[in-house]
């Protein structure tokens, strides 16, 4: 399309929509835990404590037990390796069109990484045929539908109990089992998934259960193509507009498949402030109302901090800050859409504000307010940081 048919959408326009479809602002805010993780087409759960701190930053009154209960209760939640190879915290709809949009990609890219260390290992003859007999067995013991964690299944199956050792020389390296890999394979293909949680609401000790024993039916996932078009077109809804490179970044896929969806798909381009060309669904290309600035605290790895690759609608220069060298975003402050600060965790118990530029009184009295809630929140619980941001150098933790 040619630029001068294009519709523009402006930065501030797109700064309105993640604090609206994102449950930000205080009046378009989430009723439920799953409310949430549709809203941003799922929670990232790499590390645990930043599924419920993102959803207490969303839901007013909110409490581990309510996210707990959908995770464990009805299970209308469930913890997924998906996109990037990452962890999120998916709706069941969008955990079958996720597992079959990304789960072949992931699933073989665990075992080529599988592959690589058992053929450097004389202890396996045939790597191929031990990873195929581990999988077997596991698939075999979880089908009776007991959560077991990954030390009870090394110890009930000697199949997996295999080792390699890594690094040999190097102060990294070391021996290490091979059965973690195995069970992030299976995750990956949607055939076993993390079920209970043997540990409090901030620490992730999960115990591996039969995908569809956990699920009561079957995961059914759809062919790689309609996982692609369906996963982009949430994207599109709540991210949007977004680049290909978004996309492409976001998803962990192809630059290729996401054309192919694109195409499938009833979109149009738009113009963006930086110059480059965005996607929208066809009817989402009107102005959404504006939102009065608030004062917003996530979590690292939160979606909105991490539903961009191209970022600078909402971080503008304060990358160096927020993302670490492997591009992991840490705990941010947010006033009127904006990145403008991060926060942290004092001994006594209190939350900082780490401003990391000139802000009017108003933001600075509300990210203080806000951090106070915070930390009354938190109360004697003390969640640590799994990827500490830059600003937190010297902090305490």
């Amino acid at each position: 399309m040619s630029s001068a048919l294009r519709p523009h959408i402006s930065d501030a326009q797109r700064r309105a929509r993640l604090m609206r479809r994102h449950r930000l602002a205080e009046d378009f805010s989430a009723a439920t835990p799953v409310d949430v993780a549709q809203s941003m087409v799922g929670l990232h759960a790499t590390t645990w404590s930043t599924v419920y701190l993102s959803t207490w930053a969303r839901m007013p009154g909110f409490v581990p037990a309510d996210l707990d209960a959908a995770l464990y209760d009805d299970r209308s939640l469930v913890r997924q390796l998906a996109m990037r190879r990452t962890m999120f915290v998916l709706p069941r709809e969008t955990l079958r069109d996720a597992v079959g949009a990304v789960g072949p990609r992931v699933t073989a890219s665990e075992r080529t990484n599988m592959l690589r260390d058992l053929r450097r290992s004389s202890d396996f003859p045939d790597p191929d045929g031990w990873i195929d007999t581990a999988r077997a067995a596991v698939a075999h013991l979880v089908s009776d539908g007991v959560p077991r964690s990954t030390t009870q299944l090394r110890k009930a199956l000697p199949e997996l109990d295999g080792r390699v050792t890594i690094g040999t020389g190097k102060s990294w390296g070391g021996t290490i089992p091979m059965a973690p890999r195995v069970l992030n394979m299976m995750s990956a293909a949607g055939e076993i998934v993390r079920g209970p949680n043997d540990g409090p609401w901030h620490r992730s000790k999960p115990l591996w259960v039969g995908m569809e024993q956990w699920l009561e039916e079957p995961l059914d996932p759809p062919d790689i193509e309609t996982g692609h078009v369906r996963m982009i077109d949430r994207w599109l809804r709540a991210f949007g507009p977004g680049t290909e490179t978004d996309i492409v970044w976001w998803l962990g896929s192809t630059k290729t498949a996401v054309r192919a969806a694109l195409a499938q798909l009833d979109v149009v381009e738009v113009d963006l402030d930086d110059g480059s060309v965005g996607y929208v669904h066809a009817d989402d290309t009107e102005e959404v109302g504006a939102v009065e600035p608030q004062a917003v605290l996530l979590p690292e790895l939160d979606p909105t901090t991490m539903g961009h690759k191209q970022r600078a609608f909402y971080l503008g220069e304060h990358g160096e800050h927020v993302f670490d060298s492997n591009g992991n975003g840490g705990q941010t402050a947010w006033w009127d859409g904006r990145i403008v600060g991060g926060w942290s965790r004092q001994p006594d118990g209190s939350v900082e504000i780490h401003s990391f530029e000139r802000l009017p009184r108003a933001a600075t009295r509300a990210l203080t307010s806000r951090a106070d809630t915070l930390a009354e929140w938190l109360g004697d619980e003390n969640p640590r940081p799994a990827y500490p941001a830059p600003f937190m150098r010297g902090a305490p933790r």
